[in-house]
């Protein structure tokens, strides 16, 4: 039976809607959906450097979140899909909300069994990874789906607020926790220790268990009407079979063109005297741009060819970002520039930043306590901070105020680079750091929360949060290469000189906001 949504009474939400159960069902939700995101982030790059993996090696693991910059691509399915036996035992949302999470599980436990210091076992905790990132950007559909669907919009900030912080839990536990962990079982930077990892690993993915007792506690959401171009299990079976096929063919060409990439890196390198970071970003921009070409291409012939009806896709892929465009018209580019970049300077320091402290010579113990707790606190009080300027001064002026910042924090990681384990510069920098991520961070959700349409939230939310990501993320799997290249200080004024362009973006999109808005 499907659960009522929480509404708003009144003025506002009151002590009863804090006690709600559907608050305390996003508090926990949000932490299962933090814990995973670290684990194929900082806390692996860590592990995989105390391994004896090189610095480029372990920075391109951050490739494996890839699927929370592609979750956009079968969000659609996760909202149309049902689940046989599970949809009609437990709805829809709890459903795909549990084979998600039993997937995250799964993909972390097989991290485990993974030692990255065999080069077996580098290759299995590659794809191990990539299925972590693959399942854990699933959750995240499922919960937002789930947050909207749980109430009306006038309380999604009591909800949000919620989530996000069970999710900054979520990764203090899978940042200081496992660091702490792995450390009291006795592995350190000088002393690997793989059965340390393997215990650590095995108990962040019994911690998810968090969230599947959730998930079976909670009741269904209501669901808003779906589009009648879904009639049954055929639609089903052929939509589902046109999405294995664009992603199969997706794989297939980026593997296949894995050799051409290393084979033309290696004939530049040996004839032409070039950047062999330049090169190496180009070709895999290129190789990434090749597989979505022929991907789609695969995609528009299966339409073409009636292997699902066009109406179909029309409705679950092109409308939304029609209506986005129609919305915004020439202003949709500079947005969509924004919404790609704005967080870039920020995500592709943060690739490296494990390794960085490591290299600084911090111990584990240090690096969880001044980056992962503090550090953590530090981001929730500049959420906070943030979303109480952006009531007072408008959302645009806190993202200027955010974009600024953060390319002026970048640059105070020359000055620790300049101090090898100085801690209290540490903490200056990790608390100027964190609080301007907080900052910037609820400025820009509560501005692409702002840009999408009531008629396609999920979907154009999804497409938002993916390519905020993507770009960053792209960039950050060679910060390794970089700093191998030129040093961390000349990284470091990199990462704040690429941020400084979002000023620009930043202007654009204000000047729309403030037309659209008649001023």
């Amino acid at each position: 039976m499907q659960g009522e949504a929480i509404t708003a009474q009144g003025g506002g939400p009151g002590l009863s809607a804090w006690l709600h159960p559907r608050v305390a069902a996003l508090l926990f939700l949000g932490f299962s959906s933090g814990l995973p995101l670290l684990l194929i982030f900082a806390t692996l790059s860590l592990w995989l450097r105390e391994a004896g993996v090189d610095r480029s090696a372990a920075t391109f693991f951050s490739w494996a979140a890839l699927g929370y910059s592609f979750k956009f691509v079968w969000a659609p399915l996760i909202d149309r899909l049902p689940l046989p036996v599970l949809s009609s035992l437990l709805g829809q949302r709890r459903g795909w909300l549990l084979v998600a999470q039993l997937a995250v599980i799964a993909s972390i436990a097989a991290m485990a069994f993974c030692d990255p210091g065999t080069s077996g076992g580098l290759t299995a905790m590659a794809f191990a990874a990539v299925a972590l990132g693959f399942s854990s950007a699933t959750q995240d559909i499922v919960i937002d789906a789930y947050r909207i669907e749980a109430a009306d919009e006038k309380m999604q900030a009591l909800l949000s607020s919620a989530y996000v912080a069970g999710y900054r839990a979520g990764m203090v536990v899978a940042g200081a926790g496992a660091l702490y962990l792995a450390s009291g079982l006795g592995t350190a930077a000088d002393n690997y220790v793989y059965a340390a990892w393997k215990w650590t690993y095995l108990c962040m993915a019994a911690t998810m268990l968090i969230g599947v007792a959730t998930t079976l506690s909670i009741q269904e959401p209501v669901r808003r009407n779906l589009s009648g171009n879904f009639h049954g299990a055929p639609d089903y079976a052929r939509f589902l079979l046109l999405f294995a096929l664009v992603v199969g063919t997706f794989v297939a060409t980026f593997v296949a063109l894995w050799g051409w990439v290393d084979w033309t890196k290696a004939w530049l390198a040996s004839s032409i005297a070039v950047d062999g970071s330049l090169v190496a970003f180009l070709l895999e921009a290129l190789r990434l741009a090749a597989s979505v070409a022929l991907a789609l291409a695969v995609a528009r012939a299966c339409v073409a060819a009636g292997v699902v009806r066009q109406a179909m896709v029309r409705d679950t892929y092109v409308a939304p970002v029609l209506d986005f465009f129609e919305r915004y018209g020439r202003a949709a580019l500079p947005i969509l520039l924004l919404v790609g970049f704005y967080r870039v300077s920020d995500i592709v320091l943060g690739v490296i930043a494990n390794i960085f402290y490591q290299d600084m010579g911090y111990s584990k113990e240090e690096i969880a306590t001044v980056t992962k707790v503090f550090g953590i606190w530090m981001t929730i009080l500049g959420g906070f901070l943030g979303g109480w300027l952006a009531l007072k001064y408008g959302v645009m002026k806190v993202l200027m105020l955010g974009a600024v910042l953060t390319v002026a924090t970048n640059l105070l990681f020359i000055l620790l680079a300049a101090s090898p384990g100085d801690v209290a510069l540490l903490y200056a920098v990790i608390g100027a750091d964190n609080l301007t991520a907080g900052l910037a961070s609820a400025a820009f959700v509560a501005y692409l929360s702002s840009l999408t349409s009531l008629s396609f939230t999920a979907m154009q939310y999804a497409i938002f949060s993916s390519l905020m990501t993507l770009i960053p993320k792209l960039l950050g799997g060679y910060s390794g290469t970089m700093v191998e290249a030129v040093g961390y200080s000349w990284f470091f004024l990199g990462a704040a000189a690429i941020g400084i362009p979002v000023f620009f973006l930043v202007s654009l999109a204000a000047r729309h906001d403030g037309a659209r808005r008649g001023r």
